[in-house]
């Protein structure tokens, strides 16, 4: 690598594409922020009244308006106010949208057609534009007007059918895996259509949503019932494909672990003194430890009681089986690997001053990612962008008094 070809000075892999991001909350705002990571010029289009909910509405104030939820989505974008209300208002997106190469929206089912702005009237105007619609269960369907959030999309996936114990309470997963997983899947789908608007000139409509996203998880469930008829039942930690593969009681505490092979369970019985246990019919068998895996737990945790989580677990990985233990997300933040590979970073914003961030999920080699802006105030660089795409002051301060921008 030559000294004009460092990571520091090769443009990020997005650089030079324009996104409109006009969603709010999660999983809109998430997958505009990974763009915006990689480069992209994402302007967070916000309505004018308090603008994005999660702002202050949702989630955990510091001293400023702007709640901690908002500062982890949206670094690294610029904020402007319009509204898409006012007839000024659509056309200054009308305007933005000339020039962009993505717009990502989740108002409900639409909202977008009645405001003038749905994929059919924007794509008119830039016949290259990626317009990706997010919402709970989609543009299309019985179920389409309903309004999404990731604990119905969660319930209604069947995710929740096969979280937490058998016989107990219906359990939500502990982080919004439909919010999170439909970001993700969004952002596939809109780099993808923009790789083929570069080649043909012609951009699509994209509709991604929390349901079919929750749904797309279910690779080892679904599995089971298509294999077996059965209908998959909730595990706690244990894994319906492998035993033992799950959290074990140690004398101290819990922790978890998986020989999840034959070797590794030979491996296993040797490790814990227990050479019974290969001669047990009911054990011989990955199907056979499947079948009978509650009497295989009770059994293991019997032995597993006799030291502590920690030296269980060393004495595990020294044989090569995988463990490790249950920990907190403070301590999986500051733990020596989640420093090392920089998962809790710092920002410098304007009112908060230095405010944690969670770092980037892929590092890149040879563009590596950096916080370039800080998470915007609402509206903070509205006058700044009007005039890249355009709009002088003068016509801003006309815009304005015609309520483009809100009251």
């Amino acid at each position: 690598m030559s000294d004009s070809d460092t990571p520091s000075s090769r443009p990020l892999p997005l650089a030079g594409v324009r996104v409109l991001d006009v969603s709010q909350v999660m999983a809109g705002p998430y997958a505009c922020m990974l763009l915006a990571d990689l480069g992209a010029d994402v302007v967070k289009v916000e309505p004018p009244q308090g603008g994005d909910q999660t702002r202050g509405a949702m989630g955990f104030k510091l001293k400023g308006s702007d709640s901690m939820g908002f500062l982890n989505m949206n670094r690294n974008k610029r904020s402007i106010t319009l509204d898409l209300k006012s007839e000024s208002g659509r056309q200054v997106l009308y305007r933005m949208v000339k020039e962009a190469d993505i717009l990502v929206e989740n108002y409900r089912p639409g909202v977008m057609k009645r405001l003038g702005t749905d994929y059919e009237t924007l794509s008119a105007i830039n016949p290259k534009l990626v317009y990706v619609s997010i919402s709970g269960f989609g543009q299309t369907g019985p179920w389409a007007a309903r309004p999404g959030f990731d604990l119905m999309a969660q319930a209604m996936s069947g995710i929740m059918s096969v979280t937490g114990y058998p016989d107990g309470p219906p359990v939500k997963a502990g982080v919004p895996v439909a919010d999170i997983g439909c970001a993700l899947f969004a952002t596939y789908g809109m780099l993808a259509a923009y790789i083929g608007a570069k080649a043909t000139g012609r951009g699509q409509y994209v509709d991604a949503s929390l349901f079919d996203s929750a749904l797309a998880f279910s690779v080892w469930d679904i599995s089971e019932y298509w294999g077996t008829g059965r209908e998959p039942e909730p595990l706690g930690t244990a894994n319906r494909m492998s035993a033992p593969y799950q959290a074990m009681k140690a004398a101290d505490g819990h922790f978890v672990m998986g020989a999840t092979n034959q070797k590794l369970w030979q491996t296993l019985c040797k490790v814990i003194e227990r050479p019974d246990l290969l001669d047990e019919e009911r054990f011989s068998t990955v199907s056979l430890r499947l079948a009978n895996r509650l009497a295989l737990v009770e059994s293991l945790e019997r032995s597993f009681a006799q030291d502590t989580s920690e030296n269980w677990i060393e004495r595990l990985l020294a044989v090569g089986i995988p463990a490790g233990p249950i920990l907190t997300y403070p301590q999986a933040f500051e733990s020596a690997h989640g420093k090392h590979r920089q998962m809790r970073i710092e920002i410098d914003h304007p009112v908060e001053g230095k405010v944690p961030n969670i770092g980037f999920a892929v590092k890149m080699g040879g563009t590596p990612q950096q916080v370039r802006r800080p998470p915007p105030l609402l509206g903070e660089h509205t006058a700044e962008v009007l005039a890249e795409f355009g709009i002088a002051a003068q016509e801003q301060r006309e815009l304005a008094a015609a309520g483009a921008f809100g009251a």
